[in-house]
């Protein structure tokens, strides 16, 4: 089996948090996911803080060939750095500063989350108003800029973080809407066309090698209905970041992908406030999702790390260090230290089936 940098860390975060204040999200990853950071996200600060006006600061660090501008419908491509890209830039730093300033000494992984050139073609207009998704040039140029961003933000991590293996998730919670040509046009009366799978995976491929490159984990974050994940595995994915509680995962596809070594973040603790859990509960969602493709083996569980099924933006702070807890605990119920919560957990299943 593959050797994953997170070792024997059980859990961590997808990214967004609620709140405004950086130093707050990063005391709260330090101390709930103290081996397995990510770096924190805080849309509710506005445009710029958000996915998408995060990645547009990472790519206006290192291209003067995409500058950003926000429109009353998000993000459009613009000459030059203009003040919503400078200010997503100072949140972007700020956010890092507060991470390192947090975890001073921190030696385990740290995961950072960039948006995928799917999503972001998906999300952002050109200057007349069409999504970049219309443009196979543009959306050609953004892959690349998002792989030379990448090696600059990774080299930035690693210098606040010499100790620490890094961990890129590239998040394409729009790539089944691109697949599925379901992506409404500026007009409204219209679609763009549905975009190939070969095309779809030589663009995700030439981020995710840019990453490994670079010398990180490279993997894919997909919450959205039916993800690609044999999609994401021909793209050369080390991971799979994913909602198990969802109901409509491709068993096959991540059958596969789990058994070739592929690491498996789990989706599996609610990303707003829910009902009571336990950690059997918490981590019951992956239990069945390993006996249903057979691989209750110890050593797939190695490469299964649990998080929240998506960011936290939307939750309250009590129920983000809940939820986080849970994961921890849920984590380390799959990795054997939970033992005999697991064989009650079976025992119950086994006499449900039998009823």
């Amino acid at each position: 089996m593959t050797t994953f940098p997170w070792h024997d860390a059980s859990a961590t975060g997808i990214g967004s948090l609620p709140g405004t204040d950086a130093r707050e999200a990063a005391s709260i990853i330090a101390g709930e996911l103290p081996a397995f950071l990510h770096c924190p996200e805080l849309p509710a600060r506005g445009p710029g803080a958000d996915m998408i006006g995060r990645t547009a600061a990472l790519l206006a660090a290192v291209t003067t060939d995409f500058g950003f501008e926000t429109t009353p419908s998000g993000w459009r491509i613009a000459p030059g750095r203009g003040r919503a890209t400078r200010r997503a830039m100072s949140w972007l730093s700020e956010d890092l500063d507060a991470l390192e300033e947090t975890s001073n000494g921190y030696t385990g992984p740290v995961k950072t989350q960039v948006v995928g050139p799917w999503t972001m073609a998906a999300s952002v207009e050109l200057p007349f108003g069409e999504r970049m998704l219309k443009d196979p040039g543009a959306c050609r140029d953004l892959a690349d800029g998002l792989a030379e961003a990448v090696r600059v933000h990774l080299a930035d991590l690693r210098r606040r973080f010499p100790n620490s293996e890094m961990i890129v998730q590239w998040d394409e919670p729009a790539i089944t809407a691109v697949l599925e040509g379901s992506i409404g046009t500026a007009s409204g009366i219209s679609r763009y066309s549905a975009i190939g799978a070969s095309v779809a995976e030589e663009h995700l491929r030439v981020v995710l090698d840019a990453t490994t490159v670079a010398q990180a984990l490279a993997g894919i974050h997909c919450c959205a209905a039916r993800p690609p994940l044999a999609l994401f595995a021909a793209s050369g994915a080390g991971f799979v970041s994913i909602d198990i509680l969802a109901g409509d995962i491709d068993d096959d596809a991540l059958g596969e992908a789990w058994e070739s070594g592929i690491g498996i973040l789990a989706g599996s603790v609610a990303a707003v406030d829910s009902a009571p859990l336990t950690d059997t509960k918490a981590s019951a969602p992956v239990r069945a999702a390993a006996g249903r493709l057979g691989l209750t083996d110890a050593k797939y569980m190695e490469a299964v790390v649990v998080t929240p099924t998506c960011g936290l933006a939307g939750a309250s702070p009590e129920w983000v260090r809940t939820a986080y807890a849970f994961c921890e605990k849920a984590g380390r119920v799959l990795r054997g230290s939970g033992d005999e919560e697991w064989k009650e957990s079976e025992r119950e299943r086994a006499a449900s089936r039998h009823e």
